[in-house]
């Protein structure tokens, strides 16, 4: 099968199975993690938000920055059947994702470390994370139509001509 796929639909795919990936991961954080911190005792949140900070690092962070790199990358190495438009959007989902991270999550996410549990600093960060939950999900859905558009060009295997 891999010899059927050409290198920007390989990297369109790691992009797809990255995107979906993020989501979920955002998600977990959102709201699993986010909500249940409320029930961390004062005394233990700070030790514990510093804790996770770096287990958030490993499997989201550096997850998404990977993702946002190869969205860029298809902007000059997408396979031929997907619009330069829909890259340019996914791009600016991406922008907006990175800013409300730098300008409002990670600022809430370093007072929290800091200063331990404070309910309006949960409060704001459960809601503001709704700006990267919007663009994330319509990135996902963007990428979902963008792979049945693919799926429709990749002609069907020969298994007679694989042998």
């Amino acid at each position: 099968m891999s010899s059927r796929l050409n290198a920007s639909t390989k990297l369109f795919l790691v992009t797809f199975a990255l995107t979906l990936y993020c989501l979920g991961a955002s998600f977990v954080e959102g709201f699993v993690n986010y909500r249940t911190w409320g029930l961390i005792g004062p005394d233990e949140f700070r030790a514990y938000h510093q804790a996770l900070s770096p287990l958030i690092i490993k499997t989201m962070v550096i997850p998404i920055a990977i993702k946002s790199v190869l969205v860029v990358l298809l902007f000059w190495f997408r396979p031929a059947i997907i619009p330069r438009w829909t890259i340019v959007l996914a791009i600016a989902f991406e922008l907006i994702n990175w800013a409300s991270s730098i300008l409002i999550q990670i600022p809430i996410q370093m007072q929290l470390s800091n200063s331990g549990l404070s309910e309006a600093l949960l409060d704001k960060l459960i809601v503001t994370d709704w700006i990267r939950k919007i663009t994330s999900i319509a990135n996902a859905l963007l990428f979902f139509w963008l792979m049945i558009v693919l799926l429709k060009k990749i002609p069907p295997r020969d298994p007679v001509n694989e042998i």
